[in-house]
């Protein structure tokens, strides 16, 4: 073969310029890969306002680089064997060799390709992977890397913590996507209000808590709404609205903080809690006259 020659011709000293010839094609390749990278981020991402495009923008990168890395492979085994024939020959071998040895590694392959192709999720999305629940941080060939929110802290906070995924794992599990649609998600906030208090004062009051701290979402369409149900201890105001996905735990803070300062202030509303309460009863029993 073309690569023995040339390395017995390299030891024997009979022509240094070998190393010289694949160095400069290796370098060459790379400073090639480097430039038009460096053109493609400036034409994406100039143009990517949504997440969606800035999403296929990521994307796009990472499959110009898996692209480049097949043509480097192919361009070496041609300048080693020199014919057509021999390439062929070292490709077939070569794909032989990777689909035995690299069976899980190709699961995750298709995985990325079945992400590319049918979009369960982008970057950015906040989903749920078996149990790994988080925001889609970055899509390689191999692992999907997700942004963990709880796990080490209540609620849907971030934590902080980024989860790798192998892409094989796509096909085994079940996957919950909160942004398939849209960036909203119905979240809600319910209190407990007493049997005597203003119920229509406290729907009003619910209403315009979960409206004030939703307006900063100028494309949400829809407006809060109500739902009361009894219980043991009074009359449950449950408010439900859109909040985006990522900002639920704020949203629903400012929603509690508020409802608390305006019932704090009204005197026809009282929050329902467990306690005991006792009535005494003072009044005399009169006896009767025989």
């Amino acid at each position: 073969m073309a690569i023995i020659e040339d390395i017995q011709a390299f030891l024997a000293g009979g022509y240094i310029n070998v190393a010289l010839y694949y160095i400069f094609v290796i370098f060459s390749l790379f400073l090639f890969y480097k430039v038009v990278t460096m053109i493609f981020k400036r034409i994406l991402f100039k143009y990517a306002e949504t997440k969606n495009e800035r999403s296929n923008a990521i994307i796009f990168l990472h499959l110009w680089r898996y692209i480049f890395i097949l043509i480097t492979i192919i361009v070496l085994i041609f300048a080693y064997t020199g014919s057509l024939e021999g390439l062929g020959l070292s490709a077939a071998l070569l794909t032989a060799a990777m689909g035995w040895a690299l069976q899980r590694p190709i699961s995750g392959i298709a995985g990325w390709l079945m992400v590319i192709v049918s979009k369960p999720f982008r970057i950015g999305d906040r989903v749920i992977i078996g149990s790994v629940k988080g925001d889609v941080v970055n899509l390689t060939l191999t692992h999907v890397y997700i942004g963990e929110i709880g796990g080490t802290v209540g609620g849907e906070e971030r934590s902080g913590r980024v989860i790798m995924v192998p892409n094989s794992l796509l096909f085994e599990s079940n996957i919950v996507n909160y942004t398939f649609s849209d960036e909203y998600v119905v979240d809600e906030v319910r209190n407990t209000v007493t049997y005597d208090s203003n119920i229509e004062e406290a729907k009003r009051i619910w209403i315009e808590s979960a409206t004030d701290a939703t307006k900063k979402y100028k494309d949400k369409s829809e407006s809060p709404i109500i739902r009361t149900y009894f219980s043991d201890s009074g009359i449950i105001i449950n408010v439900k609205y859109k909040a985006r996905a990522d900002d639920r735990e704020t949203v629903k803070s400012d929603i509690t903080n508020l409802i608390y300062k305006r019932v704090s202030k009204n005197k026809d509303v009282r929050f329902a809690y467990p306690h005991t309460e006792v009535i005494l009863n003072n009044k005399k029993k009169r006896s009767k006259k025989a």
